[in-house]
This record gives C-alpha cells, structure tokens and sequence, in this order.
C-alpha cells in the first residue's frame, strides 16, 4: 500500500473502479453498501496495515472476520495495489505472498494460491491490468504479466507473459499481443480426465487386436 494514500483515498478509488468496471452498479450508495467483493479489499486494507506492523494476531483476526462476512480470504501478508476490483466474490483466497498489481480484476472462486511445494515466495505475482475469470487457479510463484486475462476454470501453472490470454487445464496461451497462436479457446477447453479415459480405451483396443 503506498504510504502517502490514507485510507479514506482508497475507498474513494476503489469505490470509482466499481462503477466503472461493473454495469450493473447503480450508485455510490449501493457500491458502498452492498458489494462483499469490496467489503473484502477494505477490511485487507486495514488488517495488513496491522501486519506490516507487526501486529500479526489482529491482522490475522480481521482477515477471518472478513471470510466469514463477505466470502472472500485475503491474507493480510498479500501486498495488493491500487483499483482492485473482486466482482462477486465468493469463494475467492488469496495467499500471504501473492502480489498484485494496479487495475486488476478477479471473479468469484479464483485461487490464488501455492503448490504446497514451495518455500518463502509460495503465491502468484499479478501484473498491472489483469483479469482472471471466474473459477480460475493460479497455483505457484511465478508472474501473471502486464494486460493479460485467465479463462474462466484455467489452472494456471507456469508463467504467463504480458500481453497474453491463457486458458485450458493446464492454461497455456492461445493468443499473444491480440494475435491467436492456439485454437483453444474458452468453450473448447480440453477435459484431462476425457483425455486419460480416451488414451486408456486406445491402449484396450491396440491389447484386443493383439490378441
């Protein structure tokens, strides 16, 4: 959080990115009062003030408070910018070394999360300008660059560069700098499962003729 912003000029921001980004939204009032998503950034804000000072136990105290109010865990170690919007917002996590950057977007049930595998640095970096479908799973400590979306339902495993779209389980990127380089697109995401069943029933047939 930059230090020169106080508190009323981050509510102020991020109350005018709602209206901006989400059609639906009549008015300051019904932004302030109604949107969980919001109410989720807010209560952040106050409790990773708490943890960069050190006050770890209410910084984590009202990060819980803020799950159960409004569907949606921040850890208040996450470092997160200006103008971040969660639209809906149940079942979003965010993990206590993810960063995230200016003018970033995310949908309900987004992870962003580790692997389990890694020290120190475990969550994602989030680039300037980014949107992450709804469902998505960004999963390690890599960077999600500048201007580029996840599909809604990607797991995202490996860095995505700036400029790009990725979707898929695993995600890879189906188009770079507004140019497709892939047929892959959101409806037609491949089903691993489908595909293990298929390689299976393809080995069952090759083992009949065989015989």
């Amino acid at each position: 959080m930059n230090p020169f912003f106080t508190m009323l000029d981050y509510c102020k921001e991020d109350i005018r990115c709602v209206k901006e980004r989400d059609p639906a939204a009549r008015g300051t009032l019904e932004v302030l009062l109604l949107y969980p998503g919001l109410h989720a950034v807010w209560y952040y804000r106050i409790a990773h003030y708490f943890q960069v000072r050190k006050h770890y136990f209410i910084a984590r105290a009202i990060s819980q408070r803020a799950a159960k109010k409004t569907g949606v865990e921040i850890h208040p170690g996450a470092t997160i910018g200006h103008r971040f919007f969660i639209d809906h917002g149940h079942g979003v996590v965010i993990g206590e070394t993810t960063e995230i950057g200016d003018d970033v977007t995310i949908y309900q049930g987004v992870t962003l999360g580790g692997t389990g595998k890694d020290k120190g640095k475990r969550h994602p970096t989030i680039g300037n300008n980014v949107m992450i479908g709804s469902g998505a799973k960004v999963l390690g400590p890599f960077k999600i660059g500048d201007n580029s979306n996840v599909a809604s339902g990607a797991v995202v495993l490996e860095e995505i560069p700036a400029d790009c779209t990725a979707v898929g389980v695993p995600a890879h990127v189906v188009r770079r700098n507004g140019i497709r380089v892939d047929n892959l697109d959101q409806i037609h995401v491949p089903d691993p499962v489908r595909q293990e069943i298929d390689a299976l029933q393809k080995q069952i047939d090759e083992l009949k003729k065989s015989l």
